[in-house]
């Protein structure tokens, strides 16, 4: 069984950068899409960021565009979100997931399988 545990929330002020990680265990992680998504509350959730496993090809959304990084580091099974220049607009609760069908990596979340439990991101002003 796939599972997945987020850490690395907190609450940090505008400007700061925070790096939220993703374990996974339970699965064969290779040519797979893993991604991160966030819910504010009276929101829907969006995606933000993902990373093709094999490859490392990466893709985001324009609202983090430049100021998120993900990345993988294989032999530790982890995802990174390394989110730098925080804004208010960004705190949210931030989910892993993983894609098995393969491709490049996208935005579509009812193609990701597995989910984590979620980290709180809180960005005050």
């Amino acid at each position: 069984q796939v599972q997945l545990v987020e850490s690395g929330g907190g609450l940090v002020q505008a400007g700061d950068s925070l790096r939220l990680s993703c374990a996974a265990s339970g699965g064969t992680f290779s040519s797979y899409n893993m991604g991160w998504f966030r819910q504010a509350p009276g929101k829907e959730r969006e995606f933000v960021a993902a990373i093709n496993w094999n490859y490392g090809s990466t893709y985001y959304a324009d609202s983090v565009k430049g100021r998120f990084s993900i990345g993988r580091d294989i032999a530790k099974n982890t995802m990174y979100l390394q989110m730098n220049s925080l804004k208010p607009e960004d705190a949210a609760v931030y989910y892993c997931a993983v894609d098995f069908s393969g491709g490049s990596p996208h935005g579509r979340s009812p193609e990701y399988a597995y989910w984590g439990q979620g980290t709180q991101v809180t960005v005050s002003s």
